[in-house]
């Protein structure tokens, strides 16, 4: 993810602006809807439209995504965003097509998803056992600190306690799409990237106020951990 602009120092005009700018990216903007809504729906629709009429309707739909796919991060790449993004987004689609392509199952392509998020959710809870919570290795470089938070035993904690959230996030996920998988229900397995989009920013509102709640009224907050020496220089 983009890290945007650097922080600004407290107490300047602009701070208010700055502190909406993790969000802002944590959530992707337009086109991070864009990217997760479209690929689901765009499979389902292809194929629904082609089923009854055509037999290579699996075909049809698995290509449209990757065509989608391929678009969205080419257009990434054109403004220099981060290839493991782009890479990452294409992977869980071609994924997806090898899965359907291989059982014959338009339901399979989601399979990669639910993985995807067991493992996410792994990751999570791993990296909050080693003591390098993972909510911290994302957010501390969108902030401006960078790793230096885990100087900071109250960011150390407070970014440990937002994982969680995010554990139960890809859990919640994961469950939503077996049943779905399952019972071939392909529409909901189209709605559930809009419906990820919503908990994505339910859940990044939810761990920020975990986060806000482990830190002190006296502590100077996020973009300054205790310790750090560029903190204590402004």
């Amino acid at each position: 993810m983009p890290a945007g602009s650097g922080p600004k120092p407290s107490g300047a005009s602009g701070s208010s602006a700055d502190d909406r700018q993790p969000i802002k990216t944590l959530i992707g903007g337009p086109r991070g809807a864009l990217e997760s809504i479209l690929p689901p729906v765009v499979f389902v629709a292809v194929y629904s439209a082609l089923s009854s009429s055509n037999q290579d309707a699996l075909t049809y739909a698995i290509v449209a995504a990757l065509v989608l796919a391929a678009f969205f991060g080419g257009w990434r790449l054109l403004e220099r965003k981060r290839p493991t993004h782009v890479i990452g987004a294409i992977a869980v689609v071609a994924l997806g097509a090898y899965f359907a392509g291989r059982t014959g199952s338009p339901a399979a392509f989601f399979w990669p998803r639910v993985l995807l998020n067991v493992l996410s959710a792994l990751a999570f809870v791993i990296g909050n056992f080693i003591r390098w919570p993972l909510l911290g290795v994302i957010v501390g470089p969108i902030m401006g600190t960078g790793m230096r938070w885990r100087r900071d035993p109250v960011l150390a904690r407070a970014y440990s306690r937002g994982s969680w959230v995010w554990v139960l996030l890809n859990l919640v996920r994961a469950a939503i799409l077996l049943p779905f998988i399952a019972n071939d229900t392909l529409w909901g397995l189209a709605a559930s990237g809009a419906l990820f989009y919503v908990l994505v920013i339910g859940t990044i509102l939810g761990s920020w106020f975990v986060m806000k709640r482990a830190i002190p009224a006296d502590h100077p907050g996020l973009r300054h951990p205790v310790g750090d020496p560029k903190s204590t220089d402004e």
